[in-house]
């Protein structure tokens, strides 16, 4: 049987993946600095991330495929889907702003195994006993990372943990849309959604008087730049991972995912001055040696159906 149309090109999607992967933390680090340096909220932060993500998307939707840009065939599960990424987003800001980068994206890499079981157990894929083996020894893992990181920030070391749940189902929901609707038309929608869901949660959290909500404007010229450049890079970043995974297969791309922590150790060291302890390094190692191994299985699995 030849190829799928949207995996006929594996290298141009893992060289399009990885770039993306390689990209994506600074947009954190960006999140990081504006609640370290800048005093702004994280939930401010959050809305801004969507926000300009909108701003940078919107215009080259309507310049390319006009107003008919918005009618997307699926509207509801595209904002759906912007809300979730919303929520989880904010979850992972709120986490950087007291833990260092690489914990907590060490900490979120049990997303995969999230992934893997919410499969297994809500759409009937099969699963055996060496994956759901490597999902354990995963988890396990990730306590190694969070038990000293619990120890000196209590509940919200479990942060990432929520974050990687609802981007679980974020996942699912691209699943779902498949390819309805073109990358810039699902990224603009996203936009859409995350900004109105970050809309009411901020003004609910800064009714609340919670201080990770706090309504702010930049508080610098270069607070602003930073602003617009975390929205592009969240718009467009996404918009190559979308891509990616319609020129290659999940098992081909999903280990280039793990290039987030390397990124994000680089620039967590060069801005903040954080570096892993051995014990979280050998706690990452678990995670990724776990992740790889789920899926190196699933490409196993999926050649061996094929071949029947």
């Amino acid at each position: 049987m030849s190829q799928p149309q949207s995996y006929q090109n594996p290298l141009q999607g893992m060289a399009i993946m990885a770039s993306a992967m390689i990209v994506l933390p600074a947009m954190d680090a960006i999140a990081k600095y504006m609640a370290t340096f800048e005093s702004m909220s994280p939930g401010q932060v959050t809305f801004y991330r969507f926000f300009f993500q909108l701003v940078c998307t919107l215009p080259l939707l309507l310049y390319i495929f006009r107003w008919k840009a918005l009618s997307a065939k699926r509207p509801w599960m595209n904002l759906l889907r912007g809300a979730l990424h919303g929520a989880a987003s904010l979850l992972f800001f709120v986490a950087v702003k007291y833990m260092p980068l690489a914990d907590v994206f060490a900490i979120y890499f049990v997303e995969p195994f999230m992934l893997t079981a919410m499969s297994a157990m809500f759409l009937g894929d099969k699963v055996g006993w060496r994956r759901w083996t490597a999902i354990v020894v995963g988890f396990g893992g990730a306590m190694i990372v969070i038990q000293p990181s619990y120890e000196i920030f209590g509940l919200k070391a479990l942060l990432p943990v929520f974050c990687a749940f609802l981007y679980s189902l974020y996942l699912f929901l691209n699943r779902a849309i498949g390819d309805a609707d073109s990358p810039l038309t699902m990224q603009t929608m996203a936009g859409i959604g995350g900004t109105l869901f970050m809309s009411v949660a901020l003004a609910g959290g800064a009714a609340a008087g919670l201080p990770d909500f706090e309504i702010s404007l930049p508080s610098s010229v270069l607070g602003l730049v930073l602003l617009l450049l975390l929205g592009t890079i969240s718009g467009y970043a996404h918009m190559l991972i979308v891509r990616a995974f319609r020129l290659a297969p999940l098992s081909l791309l999903a280990p280039f995912q793990y290039f987030e922590i390397i990124s994000a150790t680089v620039l967590g060291y060069a801005l903040f001055n954080d570096f892993p302890t051995l014990s979280k390094w050998i706690g990452i190692a678990i995670i990724v040696a776990s992740g790889l191994f789920i899926i190196w299985r699933e490409r196993a699995q999926s050649k061996s159906v094929n071949s029947v």
